[in-house]
């Protein structure tokens, strides 16, 4: 990409001044002959194309940008402007009839120029060069540098996306084993059904989450899936509100987001109080969703509210949706209450 952008800046300039040569050549009265037109466009054109790219290619990148030897760059480009102007006056000398030749405006009349006067002239023709050469030498080093620290960034976010993600899996499991073991220690008849239902999670969170972004309906139906899952832990089941409201089909969203918050209810809160319910409410529309989560704190629970789960979801949020989401955490005595706002 960077060769591709040098290329098409490259181009773009020789075009401009070729074009520009080209609109002098036909606004002159008299007709140039061929070896004239070779002399000021075929020679003096090389032997700027040689300044423009000595400086581009060798002088710049070799004493600029790798050994910072910004004395020598100086005197190694004057040495340059002065070597290239003796040549273009050597060569002018031998062509005097067209280089040395110069319309006099008043009279109308071909006139000699001063060789001096042209030499000096040389100076300021190849400092243009150099001038050029380096600009653009700069500019295409800055966008590619630019973009090269764009992809850096890029890498480095998904990298430790791939990393949060990978952590949130394993809790995961980690806790519904540990729900599913103390199913089977019991010797309950939902030990299977529990499997069954972890066997289904696991395979959205295997494969269908591996995407970018996954339906919001395929989302809700995981999370209510694991809340099926969670209801086998108790013998009379868990007390869950779940209100849908909106329309969440053809919506979009960053999969495993949501359930963080509903996993982090069932661990620290209270979920068989049929008098005080986990209340989950979602709200989608085109732009908004609104997802908040209630529980009542158990207070034998001594695990801090929050942990490995909420810290990874919000930062998946603030890599994800940088300036999109709300995130609000009340932690009252007796309730905590997560509210999720995103745009989508």
């Amino acid at each position: 990409m960077k060769n591709k952008t040098s290329f098409i800046i490259h181009a773009l300039f020789w075009l401009f001044l070729l074009g520009f040569f080209c609109l002098g050549l036909y606004l002159n009265k008299e007709k140039m002959s061929a070896y004239a037109i070779m002399v000021q466009f075929g020679y003096y054109g090389l032997i700027n194309v040689s300044i423009f790219y000595i400086n581009y290619t060798l002088l710049i990148p070799q004493l600029v940008k790798t050994q910072k030897k910004y004395g020598i760059y100086i005197l190694s480009i004057t040495f340059l402007i002065v070597f290239m102007g003796f040549v273009k006056t050597v060569l002018a000398t031998l062509n005097s009839d067209i280089m040395l030749a110069r319309m006099n405006m008043e009279t109308h009349k071909i006139e000699p120029m001063n060789i001096t006067r042209f030499a000096v002239g040389t100076i300021f023709s190849s400092g243009f060069f150099i001038v050029i050469s380096s600009l653009i030498k700069f500019a295409v080093d800055w966008f590619g540098n630019e973009r090269i620290q764009r992809n850096l960034e890029s890498e480095k976010k998904d990298m430790e996306l791939q990393f949060l993600k990978s952590q949130l899996n394993p809790h995961f499991l980690f806790n519904s084993l540990n729900n599913i073991y103390s199913l089977a220690y019991q010797k309950s008849d939902k030990t299977a059904d529990a499997i069954l239902k972890l066997s289904e999670i696991m395979r959205y969170m295997i494969y269908e989450s591996n995407d970018s972004w996954v339906e919001l309906s395929k989302e809700i139906e995981y999370v209510k899936s694991f809340i099926e899952l969670q209801k086998l832990r108790f013998k009379d089941g868990a007390a869950v509100e779940f209100t849908l409201n909106g329309e969440i089909d053809g919506q979009h969203i960053v999969p495993l987001i949501l359930i963080s918050f509903v996993e982090n209810a069932f661990k620290h809160g209270v979920a068989n109080d049929p008098n005080d319910p986990i209340k989950i409410n979602v709200i989608a529309n085109q732009k908004i969703l609104h997802f908040s989560i209630t529980n009542k704190k158990n207070t034998h629970n001594k695990d801090e509210m929050g942990g490995v789960g909420l810290n990874n979801v919000e930062r998946r949020l603030q890599l994800l949706y940088p300036d999109r989401y709300k995130l609000n955490i009340v932690n009252s005595a007796t309730h905590y209450t997560s509210e999720l706002m995103l745009d989508i």
